[in-house]
């Protein structure tokens, strides 16, 4: 019989996607929950679908951040369902401003959370479930599964993910070496 074990702490991500002047008060609210930032990477425009375009209009923009502190992988449904009341809390007229979708980062894989079910995402609890995005490979690069969002393909997002995984990495080099 296979040894129970607790999980290895993960790295916390959040992405924000919205209005240019709501991301920054989005990140400060999500920093007083979660601690300091060890990444945040530049504001840019987000093109990748116009799916967001009728609720929040344009131009959008997307940022990534990461924090310092590690968590449990088994709080994942509750960040989500955190990021979502914080949502409600920058709405205009009924809409949202800002979009935060949370995940985490272990050393092999990316998982993103939701509150969309689809036949590859597992539920967690809360209404919310999670899915893995991507995997890293041996080859030092992030494979993109069937599921996996366009806009997750792209060489900035891998690019981001990898400066992020590789802080992480580090992290866990130096938690091994202190006991």
């Amino acid at each position: 019989m296979a040894q129970i074990q607790k999980p290895q702490k993960v790295k916390l991500i959040m992405s924000l996607m919205g209005k240019k002047d709501y991301i920054d008060p989005a990140i400060c609210a999500v920093k007083r929950r979660f601690g300091l930032l060890d990444f945040q990477s530049d504001i840019f425009e987000f093109k990748h679908t116009d799916y967001y375009f009728k609720e929040m209009g344009r131009p959008l923009y997307k940022k990534f951040i990461s924090f310092k502190k590690l968590i449990s992988p088994a709080f994942l449904w509750k960040i989500k369902l955190y990021t979502n009341n914080l949502e409600q809390k920058f709405l205009k007229n009924n809409k949202r401003q800002v979009n935060i979708d949370p995940g985490y980062l272990a050393l092999s894989k990316l998982v993103l959370a939701s509150a969309k079910n689809f036949s590859h995402r597992i539920y967690l609890n809360g209404g919310i479930y999670a899915e893995i995005t991507l995997i890293y490979q041996n080859d030092n690069k992030f494979k993109c599964l069937e599921w996996t969002f366009p806009k997750y393909k792209s060489d900035n997002y891998q690019r981001i993910f990898k400066q992020i995984r590789n802080i992480y990495a580090g992290q866990i080099k130096k938690r091994k070496s202190t006991g």
